[in-house]
């Protein structure tokens, strides 16, 4: 019973089932905060895009695995077959999903299409050597915040306003981008701190290779602290239960950044970490129905 537990749970972990459904929440959460009922054609794209392109990314990149001992990456490429008809299934779904959202959403879904894409093919030359947007210092965690955030705040706005569901104004989306980022890019930097001496060999100028583990983890905890000030500057009706479970669900990233250490094992990252994106949504639905407006 315990082997098919673990089993499973490798899977939903490392065939990116679980970073989807944290895709899924986040988009949740924006649709909680705009006061608009959840459009699921929107929860369905993110789900399946979010697995499409992580699982595309580590099939192109496709480190050398006598030389690594990363277990996610072991684990997908000892089941390649079922990943690629996975990602294909998944790019497939995109199709009719695509045309069933705004002409506003097509656009942005394109746009992120494109960046994503760029991040891991070398579609770029400088001299002898090919490059994709990844490998440019320290615009990786950029380009990975930029993606998630615009796919999980924006692309429900869009939608909701499209439905008239909800009409919330340029200035109340900018701020909900600006706090999605940089929750975002907190929880971003750990992964390359963990990967920190396998990218320094590589070559790979994450931020913890440019600035130090240290100083990396110092940015995080200044990142989440910025995260929490907008939340106090921009509070819409005073201490509600908005404003305390978001607060509280960054502390909490902010305690689990600080005990993820290196040499923490990949459950730690991939289940912990990137929980914090569904923990946030449970914590406004319980908070919300413990204190209601």
């Amino acid at each position: 019973m315990k082997k098919l537990y673990n089993s499973v749970f490798d899977f939903i972990l490392f065939s990116n089932v679980f970073i989807a459904l944290c895709a899924v929440s986040q988009g949740a959460v924006t649709f909680y905060l705009i006061g608009a009922k959840p459009v699921y054609t929107v929860s369905a794209l993110l789900f399946v895009s979010t697995i499409g392109v992580y699982n595309l990314s580590i099939l192109l990149y496709k480190p050398q695995l006598t030389r690594t001992d990363n277990r996610r990456t072991q684990w997908f490429f000892a089941h390649h077959r079922l990943m690629i008809t996975f990602t294909i299934v998944s790019a497939l779904s995109l199709i009719p999903l695509f045309f069933l959202v705004s002409t506003a959403s097509r656009l942005l879904l394109i746009f992120l299409g494109l960046i994503s894409i760029a991040y891991s093919l070398p579609l770029f030359t400088l001299g002898e050597h090919k490059f994709g947007l990844r490998n440019i210092p320290g615009l990786k965690q950029f380009l990975i915040t930029l993606v998630w955030t615009a796919s999980t705040v924006l692309l429900p706005i869009f939608e909701a306003q499209d439905m008239h569901l909800t009409n919330i104004s340029m200035r109340d989306t900018t701020i909900l981008l600006a706090k999605r980022f940089l929750l975002i890019a907190a929880l971003t930097i750990p992964f390359d701190i963990r990967d920190l001496f396998e990218d320094r060999e590589s070559g790979l100028k994450t931020v913890p290779v440019l600035v130090g583990e240290k100083r990396a983890y110092l940015f995080c905890q200044f990142l989440l602290a910025g995260y929490i000030i907008f939340l106090f500057l921009y509070r819409n009706n005073g201490f509600n239960a908005n404003f305390i479970s978001l607060t509280i669900t960054a502390l909490l990233a902010g305690w689990l950044i600080f005990k993820s250490e290196w040499k923490r094992n990949e459950y730690y990252y991939f289940f912990y970490l990137d929980g914090v994106l569904i923990l946030q949504y449970i914590m406004l639905l319980a908070f919300n129905y413990v204190m209601p407006a």
